[in-house]
């Protein structure tokens, strides 16, 4: 045991401090320091986006799983990706109204969902517990999903990754599906840490949402109705509002044509004057689309039952004490405070993608739906999803006002409150400057061109094998060169909008139309559209076997390889006066940025997001200094069985002492 005079106090001080540290940990998102996500270990595997992937569906009776998809029930099989077996594991078909479209046409070919934990809750692909295997349907570019999610994760944006597999199915060639990260454990894992908050995907119960939601609504009967026929119990003189032409106008009932037996108008409209549980439910007009007040995140009052449509589809446990705070949080941005309610960053970041690829089967547009959203200590953010109708084809049917759609009143948004996530970006001038400024990064920082080319050339061979594909190559190859013009009018649009040369609001440009973009030569029908797409080929279910027709680029060159700069980590949302997204917005992960170039480094939108802190290591590091130091001290001030000095009757220090008095006798014995 030690005799220092000091040693008592040195103990006191090293336990101190590490108390100091232990606190500062626990307390270390309210001192500001951000908390680390995660890398899974999926991220460089499956959604490795240099190569299509492969995934071999091993199933014993394949054919009556196909007959019985529209039940949405899970079903045993095995997968091979990439040549590793995970033997039991659950597979169902996925879609909303794209799973009655593939039935309807006479198709096989479903979007499909694999679930790793179904039958064994310990079983992930190397973390990934769901995986969505989207088969492209209403996509003659085969690229619109993909290319959406992309430019999310790129931008910085918490989006699902995603990457091309071929399938087969025991042996045979089913087709190139677009692999996405189911928005699950995984994925919360992955983008927010082990202590995510709570995920929620608000749906209206009469339609979308998949897994028996939606069965009642049917979307032929919306696509058809007679588009001169009116509510009469619409004011007259109302219009959804919204510049994309196609885009509903007023609603009602008798609108819908001739409806299915079990539809229910009731449960659209609900009860009272906010609509019973789950809010109350417009029809285009002043109401602002077909969307219950939950689902439009709007504030109704304090009782968890008005936002059904939010609690019921809850992905996470919620409690309570969730429900109160997401409550709190819908009610703060009702009043203006968004600074206290919303992640600013993240929900200006997904935006700014979403305002630009123009996807009117979404919140901002007429169906207000095919969005998940995320709420941590009382901050609510979006998180993408479904944009196989994005780039103006959920109808496809003004090709000027899809290029042209106004970024501050973008589709059936109009700054009035209806769509408060979306509004407050107009609520002051600050906001709105804040949001133009992350528009003109998200513009200087990614080359559009350049990524279709890219991602045309990984998947061009695999769409002439694909025997069961939505469309012959030659509609692939209109479609890849109406995604390319697309995205150059759109650019050339939205920048025109942020210098003031093009109106960015539906009134400015209803008001002067002479500066919109010319998009006469562009059809979007072309792209795939919610009318057209899903029966190329003139044969249900595809091109019927292997259509001809060479795949010629749709031009250019795909950009060499060389290093650069990875996205930032997420900014604050801090409440300062001139704010300004970060700076040096690079796109890793093989991304194009605007320069042509594909930069190195990272790889994939997971990675940039899931390294720790600067000031994170810091502070690990002074642990481990201090866990050191106090080894040190340990080693220095107590040694069993070592050497210690004695002292002379004065008090003067004399020669060593032994340690053990006993040996020390026995040695002087023998030594005399």
């Amino acid at each position: 045991m030690s005799t220092h005079k000091y040693i008592d106090r040195i103990c006191l001080t090293g336990a101190l401090f590490s108390l100091l540290l232990t606190l500062l940990f626990l307390n270390s998102e309210a001192l500001g320091i951000e908390p680390a996500s995660q890398v899974m270990g999926y991220e460089a595997k499956l959604f490795d986006t240099s190569r299509v992937h492969t995934i071999e569906i091993i199933m014993d009776d394949w054919d009556s799983f196909i007959e019985t998809c529209e039940n949405e029930e899970y079903a045993a099989c095995s997968v091979v990706i990439d040549n590793e077996a995970y033997k039991n594991v659950g597979i169902r078909a996925k879609g909303n109204t794209s799973l009655s479209t593939v039935s309807q046409m006479g198709s096989d070919r479903y979007s499909f969902k694999i679930e790793f934990d179904q039958y064994d809750s310990g079983k992930t692909y190397y973390g990934l517990d769901k995986l969505c295997l989207n088969n492209l349907i209403q996509d003659n570019t085969m690229m619109k999903d993909y290319l959406t999610y992309r430019l999310m994760g790129e931008f910085g944006v918490n989006a699902p990754l995603c990457s091309y597999v071929y399938i087969t199915v025991n042996g045979e060639d089913w087709g190139l599906y677009l692999a996405v990260e189911g928005v699950e454990e995984g994925f919360l894992q992955r983008s927010y840490g082990r202590n995510y908050g709570e995920l929620y995907k608000p749906d209206s119960l009469s339609f979308g949402g998949g897994r028996g939601n939606g069965r009642d609504f049917s979307m032929n009967d919306f696509m058809n109705r007679d588009n001169g026929e009116t509510d009469d119990s619409q004011p007259s003189g109302t219009q959804a509002s919204g510049a994309q032409g196609g885009e509903p106008g007023n609603f009602g009932p008798a609108s819908f044509g001739v409806q299915p037996e079990a539809f229910d108008p009731s449960a659209m409209f609900g009860d009272g004057a906010n609509g019973g549980p789950g809010g109350g439910f417009g029809f285009g007009g002043m109401s602002g689309g077909m969307g219950s007040s939950d689902v439009k995140l709007q504030y109704t009052d304090d009782d968890p039952d008005s936002y059904s449509n939010i609690f019921d589809s809850a992905k996470t446990d919620v409690s309570e004490a969730d429900q109160a705070r997401l409550i709190q949080a819908l009610k703060e941005l009702g009043e203006g405070n968004a600074d206290s309610s919303l992640d600013i960053d993240q929900v200006l970041r997904y935006f700014v993608v979403h305002n630009f690829v123009v996807n009117g089967d979404s919140y901002t547009g007429s169906m207000v739906h095919n969005y998940y959203l995320y709420e941590e200590d009382g901050r609510l953010s979006m998180i993408p999803w479904d944009y196989n109708l994005a780039f103006g084809t959920f109808q496809g049917n003004d090709t000027s006002s899809a290029v042209n759609d106004p970024i501050d009143t973008p589709l059936s948004v109009s700054g009035s409150g209806d769509r408060p996530m979306a509004d407050w970006i107009l609520s002051s001038e600050e906001y709105t400057q804040l949001y133009h400024r992350y528009f003109r990064q998200f513009l200087d920082s990614v080359d559009c061109a350049a990524a279709i080319e890219q991602a045309y050339a990984l998947i061009a061979p695999y769409v002439e094998q694909d025997p069961t594909k939505f469309c012959t190559c030659e509609e692939f190859e209109a479609g890849v060169s109406a995604l390319k013009t697309f995205c150059q009018l759109r650019i050339e649009s939205v920048s025109g909008q942020l210098d003031g040369s093009i109106p960015s609001t539906d009134e400015g440009q209803a008001a002067d139309s002479s500066a919109l973009v010319d998009a006469s030569g562009l059809n979007l029908s072309d792209m795939g559209t919610m009318n057209n797409g899903g029966f190329g080929g003139g044969n249900p279910g595809g091109g019927g076997g292997f259509p001809g027709g060479s795949f010629g680029g749709p031009g250019g060159e795909s950009g060499t390889l060389q290093e650069g700069d990875s996205v930032p980590a997420m900014g604050d949302n801090d409440s300062g006066g001139d704010r300004q997204p970060p700076e040096s917005m690079g796109m890793p992960g093989g991304f194009p940025g605007r320069d042509g170039n594909v930069p190195q480094g990272g790889g994939f939108p997971g990675e940039m997001s899931a390294g720790i802190d600067v000031t994170a290591l810091v502070l690990v590091g002074i642990s481990v200094l201090a866990l050191l130091a106090g080894l040190l001290v340990a080693f220095q001030f107590k040694r069993p069985g070592g050497v210690r000095y004695g002292k002379t009757h004065n008090g003067r220090r004399a020669g060593p002492v032994s340690a053990d008095p006993v040996r020390e006798r026995h040695s002087a014995g023998r030594r005399t």
